[in-house]
């Protein structure tokens, strides 16, 4: 308080430097040590303050000052009393949930926290494959090995490596010395074994021979993204196939920093197509639905035509063919948004089933002192027609296609055939073809003979 020095924080460290103006020559020999540094906490005490604070939280973030309209000070009488019988962090985020529920908005989310986790907390492998308990053979038969874009080789399962001499219809007799009929699920053998090499003994399916190989497992959460890819490809090739090359397929599984790219490597490779499916099926949502749209509505209005080749046009990646957009019930947030704005543009269809329902936009800056939180929806949406948009009821199709579970188990997906059908139908009544160059112009002169 003398003013003599003066206490700086730098990230999560704390220094006292002299306020004198000149810089510490060792910013290190500074630093306050809090190593040593211990408090004693009352958890409910604690929970308390974070459920009063969620509470206020939620009433001075949402973007509806009169909370729409429901007595949110008697939601806190009604629920404070419970917090008194909360015992552990699970339960706090709980009880949080049914009171910022009341609020009924989609993009209100309770999550992290100082949660209690389990020290022995057991990571299961996966060898990124369908197994088939086949007692007759002596083990478990491979019937299906997960597949990937091979622009990507990155994204493959480990038993798709080239040096790996593994093929459906291969039974994996032993793994790593233990017989695989001697446990209920091979993943019994793989618990602790993410990322770790295992010692497969294989029975070939087309001579029978034996013989084994070591492969490399991958996590959980590895093997649903590398069924996540496989899917997109699948699609992917169903419209290249059924399309017969007038069609492209780019699918946006959000709308964040990552999937900018994700546009980048599938929409400029078929950029020149008749007809283009943009699938945002399953979309989480962020924020770039402008930045796509705006590609979208760039809009080719001359071309040129080089000595040798085929024309090309101007506002370069221009999509001068038709477009439909897929949407179903996990479309959620941006993607929603960007389906909205697809349709209020004029860009073509919406085909698939009503989506999410969520369009009150968030920061996610409303933490608790523990680093968890009760996400605030912040930013209403509405168009120039004065209506809330999407929030609670979700963006309609304007042609209703649903895909049946047994029907989508066996691999059908009755939302792009119907998308790919619609585009050759639209194709065919609206050819897309580039306009033919018109005649080189005569630019020879005719000279008359009496002009000396």
């Amino acid at each position: 308080m003398d003013g003599k020095k003066m206490l700086i924080q730098k990230s999560s460290e704390i220094y006292i430097i002299d306020a004198s103006g000149d810089a510490p020559k060792n910013l290190n020999e500074t630093k306050v040590d809090l190593s040593g540094w211990s408090f004693s906490l009352n958890p409910r005490d604690e929970w308390r303050q974070m459920f009063l604070e969620a509470w206020r939280l939620e009433r001075d973030y949402f973007y509806d000052t009169t909370l729409h309209d429901i007595d949110y000070d008697g939601l806190l009488e009604k629920h404070l009393p419970l917090v008194a019988r909360v015992s552990d962090r699970y339960e706090l985020s709980d009880l949080i949930s049914h009171l910022v529920g009341e609020l009924s908005a989609l993009h209100i989310f309770v999550r992290g926290g100082d949660l209690r986790e389990t020290p022995d907390d057991i990571q299961i492998g996966s060898l990124g494959a369908r197994l088939i308990r086949d007692e007759a053979r002596g083990g478990y038969r491979i019937d299906h090995i997960v597949r990937t874009d091979p622009d990507y080789p990155e994204l493959r399962s480990p038993l798709a490596y080239p040096d790996v001499d593994i093929k459906v219809g291969d039974v994996i007799k032993e793994m790593n010395g233990v017989s695989l009929l001697t446990v209920t699920d091979p993943s019994i053998l793989l618990r602790n074994q993410v990322s770790k090499q295992v010692l497969l003994t294989i029975v070939s399916g087309s001579t029978g021979d034996s013989h084994q190989e070591i492969v490399r497992t991958i996590s959980a959460r590895e093997e649903s993204d590398l069924r996540y890819h496989e899917w997109e490809y699948e699609r992917r090739l169903m419209v290249e196939k059924e399309g017969k090359g007038d069609l492209g397929y780019v699918h946006l599984r959000a709308m964040g920093g990552n999937n900018y790219s994700e546009w980048v490597k599938n929409f400029y490779p078929v950029y020149n197509r008749k007809g283009l499916i943009i699938d945002v099926r399953h979309n989480r949502g962020g924020n770039i639905d402008s930045w796509i749209l705006e590609k979208l509505l760039r809009k080719a209005w001359f071309y040129w035509k080089p000595r040798v080749g085929q024309p090309t046009w101007n506002m370069q990646y221009a999509f001068r063919g038709h477009i439909v957009v897929l949407i179903n019930e996990r479309t959620a947030s941006d993607g929603e948004a960007f389906a909205e704005g697809f349709r209020r543009l004029g860009l073509g269809e919406l085909i698939g089933t009503r989506t999410w329902g969520g369009e009150i936009w968030l920061s996610s800056n409303n933490f608790l002192v523990d680093r968890g939180i009760a996400t605030a929806a912040e930013t209403g949406v509405y168009g120039p027609e004065g209506e809330w948009l999407i929030e609670g009821h979700g963006v309609d199709p304007d042609i209703m296609v649903d895909n049946l579970p047994h029907e989508t188990f066996n691999g059908k997906d009755a939302q792009l055939e119907r998308a790919i059908r619609y585009l050759q139908e639209k194709i065919e009544k609206e050819p897309v073809d580039v306009p033919v160059h018109p005649q080189y112009p005569d630019k020879s002169f005719q000279y008359d003979d009496k002009i000396p």
